[in-house]
């Protein structure tokens, strides 16, 4: 499930251990700071924190990171298109390891008929 990182704290950390792996989505801007002692405060629980950020923010979090993404500097108005692709890449392989039909998702409905 996906939370904001402000919410971190208010319930979601109380489900870390070491089988939990995180993903955060950062790049290095005005509120990277906070997002940062939020993988810290992962990381201690025994997280596996995964970062996708700027070389500047995965070189600020030293080694608190289990693994990381590394993604050019671009646009703040452009930064979430680029984020959004590693984050779609990894659904997409984790569905298709599970065994998913990722061309045809149960519950699917079309919201338009054709005729």
């Amino acid at each position: 499930e996906g939370y904001p990182a402000g919410e971190m704290k208010h319930g979601p950390i109380a489900l870390i251990d070491e089988q939990v792996p995180v993903i955060v989505v950062a790049p290095n801007d005005q509120w990277f700071d906070k997002v940062a002692s939020n993988m810290a405060e992962v990381a201690a629980r025994g997280g596996k924190v995964v970062l996708i950020s700027d070389a500047e923010g995965v070189a600020k979090t030293g080694d608190t990171a289990w693994a990381t993404v590394t993604l050019p500097d671009v646009h703040p108005f452009v930064a979430p298109i680029l984020y959004s692709i590693p984050v779609q890449l990894l659904a997409y392989h984790i569905a298709v390891l599970k065994g998913t039909d990722v061309d045809q998702p149960r519950n699917l409905a079309k919201s338009v008929t054709v005729e």
